[in-house]
């Protein structure tokens, strides 16, 4: 019986996962995810230093002239003390005098011709010092277990001189594909065959979601066939196919699957497009049969499949975010179900894609996110608030937009 979207999202948050774990050079950890908290080892900074190029002063000075008495670069360990009337050259991040309580920039002191800087009246106490322990603070918790490493998280490792961490083993997917009347991109096709557009889309697109993917190959119209390819990726963590789960004749992916203990997880999804979705599990591999039609099926990996992987990879953000927009036109749907639009968000307004049929290959090039309609929907109207889902998210322009944020 089909599920709900809801309860597919909860039972996919929800999923047992068998998470293994390397530990790899952190320079090789950009999108794994943490398998441990991970602690700060040092203050950061490590040392009272300046933020400035200045002059080291004592605050009580101000608006005197003092004595030039040394210069301190950066990573200098140098101990000199200020006296009274005396300041010192620093630059910035070198560290301060132990009882130096304010910095002077170079350009607000006036060097004399007797040797002496003229500092201002106007200072503050412990101006434009960086004092220990104000960025991170020993056992400062850096990273979270099952955050992923991004490279923000890079520079907080590096800064620690953390070399080497436990991240989660990268995700393990064969992907195959099944059905006579397809040919492979690199084969033939007849003028009655088409070609699989489906399987490289699922593929590439695991690839970019940071999974090992092997293909298998492509099984002949029998449920010996596909169960022979089934059998022969139970070592993956999630075998992804689409087509023949439907009720067609020549539909034997579902009968196939029965035949080596699969276990439905769920059996259908209460949307469209994409109905006669499958997931289930085989010992320790899921399984995720999608729609044969591509649009279809793309649009079902983008709502659900994406979320199996997060799950799978280890990741504790298993739900979708969005962002709210205005739509940028009318738009009329069909209601009853819960609906899935494709369509284009340029940071003000989403609009739809004309071009939604579920067997059109053509849509997702030309979007970069989606919308998701409420089954009572019928009518949303220009600039009607909308909830956008991204698809593909480096968010650039061909034009130049003003990005200042004004009063």
């Amino acid at each position: 019986m089909a599920v709900t979207v809801k309860e597919a999202l909860d039972t996919i948050s929800n999923l047992t996962t068998n998470l293994k774990y390397e530990i790899i050079p952190i320079e090789d950890c950009i999108d794994r995810i943490c398998a441990e908290n991970i602690f700060a080892k040092i203050c950061l900074p490590r040392f009272n230093n300046s933020a400035m190029d200045g002059y080291a002063i004592l605050f009580e000075d101000a608006n005197k002239e003092l004595e030039l008495i040394d210069t301190i670069f950066a990573g200098d360990n140098n101990n000199k003390l200020l006296k009274p009337n005396t300041c010192i050259k620093i630059m910035t991040g070198a560290r301060i005098p132990d009882n130096c309580n304010a910095i002077i920039p170079k350009e607000d002191c006036t060097e004399l011709e007797n040797g002496k800087i003229k500092v201002p009246e106007n200072i503050k106490m412990n101006q434009h010092i960086r004092f220990i322990g104000e960025d991170i603070d020993c056992d400062d918790l850096l990273i979270k277990e099952k955050e992923e490493i991004n490279f923000s998280k890079i520079t907080l490792l590096s800064s620690q001189g953390i070399s080497h961490i436990k991240v989660y083993k990268k995700l393990k997917i064969v992907v195959f594909a099944s059905g006579e009347e397809l040919k492979l991109h690199y084969e033939k096709a007849e003028d009655y065959q088409i070609y699989n557009s489906n399987t490289p889309t699922f593929i590439s697109r695991c690839q970019e979601l940071g999974c090992d993917v092997d293909f298998i190959g492509q099984a002949k119209d029998s449920i010996e066939s596909i169960k022979e390819l089934i059998l022969n990726s139970l070592g993956a963590d999630l075998i992804i196919t689409s087509g023949g789960v439907s009720v067609g004749d020549a539909d034997f992916t579902r009968d196939a699957f029965k035949e080596v203990d699969c276990t439905n997880i769920f059996e259908g999804i209460k949307i469209k497009p994409g109905k006669p979705t499958v997931f289930g599990k085989i010992k320790d591999t899921y399984i995720l049969n999608l729609p044969g039609n591509p649009l279809a099926s793309a649009l079902i990996f983008e709502l659900f499949g994406k979320l199996i992987i997060q799950k799978l990879l280890g990741s504790n953000l298993t739900y979708h975010n969005f962002i709210f927009s205005k739509l940028g036109e009318d738009l009329k749907n069909k209601k009853g179900r819960i609906t899935i639009i494709p369509g284009n968000f340029d940071g003000r307004y989403f609009f739809c894609e004309k071009k939604s049929n579920p067997g059109m290959v053509s849509t997702l090039s030309k979007c970069n996110s989606l919308i998701v309609l409420d089954e009572n929907v019928s009518l949303l109207k220009k600039d009607s608030e909308v909830k956008v889902l991204p698809i593909s998210w480096k968010f650039f322009e061909k034009e130049y937009k003003d990005f200042l944020t004004n009063e």
